[in-house]
């Protein structure tokens, strides 16, 4: 089959991806690869809006892609949205904005297919073994908690506990007090419930992570280390210790001083924190002994259902219902 030049926008809570893919029924190529820092979520996502600011630098965003995308002449546009989108009063309103001013369909997919997609991708990056594994994917907006092995989701759900929403709760003070990290832990006991039930109940032997966050720590690892990965690695370098070193180091640091840090990336430099005591909080709460991390989650994850549309020229919306 001839390969189609395919566009992915993928509009997350944080960060707005775009990817342009050659693919075919067993292959796909990312010829491009784009990501701004887009924060919708900033400001208003814990009183369910979508601020004027954030509104601005999304359609920005947009536009920027939009003459991407025209100028590469791709054969077909999917966009998703999520998090922000869901539960915002006007995401809606500035979905069919964005549609209106591209052409390109925008669909808001719900936390369950959002997991479902994450569980794909992750799986085109690594082999996650026969025994079962909690995948953890934080944004900004949700994070989305799979328990798995490479045959089957075992169980899954999405938290509306992303890093924005963490961030604006507990970490309005820098460095973060001690008091506000432990209300901060407080909150993982009592909202995490179900996930506790399920860890018990499957004994996850590894933690791995996909996103932002972990794609971060990596990177900070990797600068500890001195060891980098290549460009075309899948699976990206951190260990359990190596974690915990870093996390003792950030949480006493205020913003510029974790920006020092080599490997930081300053879109992720105001979440890192919060996002880090969710990782610190599963790994200590369930006694997970290792750490391993996806270069690949949502995008490559909803690529792979093309893919496998193409292969059975299914007419199924790859969104669902």
């Amino acid at each position: 089959m001839t390969a189609q030049r395919v566009a992915v926008l993928d509009l997350g809570t944080n960060t707005f991806n775009l990817l342009l893919v050659k693919i075919t029924t067993n292959a796909y190529y990312i010829f491009r690869n784009e990501k701004i820092p887009v924060k919708i979520g900033k400001g208003g996502i814990n009183q369910g809006l979508i601020t004027d600011d954030a509104q601005k630098r999304a359609l920005d965003a947009i536009d920027r892609y939009k003459k991407i995308i025209d100028r590469e002449k791709v054969d077909r546009v999917y966009g998703y949205a999520t998090s922000a989108f869901r539960d915002a009063k006007n995401g809606q309103e500035i979905r069919e904005l964005i549609e209106a001013k591209t052409g390109f369909p925008i669909h808001i997919i719900s936390g369950d297919l959002e997991a479902e997609f994450i569980y794909k991708g992750v799986k085109t990056a690594i082999d996650i073994g026969g025994d079962d594994c909690l995948i953890m994917d934080i944004g900004g907006g949700s994070v989305e908690f799979i328990i798995a092995n490479r045959d089957r989701i075992a169980w899954k759900r999405s938290y509306d506990i992303g890093a924005q929403r963490l961030l604006d709760w507990y970490h309005q003070t820098d460095p973060i007090p001690q008091k506000e990290m432990e209300r901060l832990f407080q909150f993982f006991e009592d909202t995490l419930t179900e996930l506790s039930v399920q860890m018990n109940l499957y004994k996850p032997i590894c933690l791995i992570g996909s996103s932002g966050t972990y794609d971060t720590l990596s990177e900070i690892y990797q600068h500890n280390i001195n060891r980098f990965a290549s460009g075309d690695e899948t699976e990206l370098p951190l260990t359990s210790l190596g974690f915990q070193h870093i996390f003792e180091q950030i949480v006493h640091l205020n913003r510029a001083q974790r920006l020092a840090i080599p490997g930081m990336m300053e879109m992720r430099a105001d979440m890192i924190v919060v996002a880090s005591c969710l990782v610190k909080y599963t790994i200590d709460k369930f006694s997970i002994p290792q750490i391993r991390v996806s270069a690949h989650s949502l995008k490559e994850g909803m690529i792979t259902v093309l893919q496998e549309e193409m292969t059975k020229h299914s007419k199924v919306s790859i969104f669902g219902n």
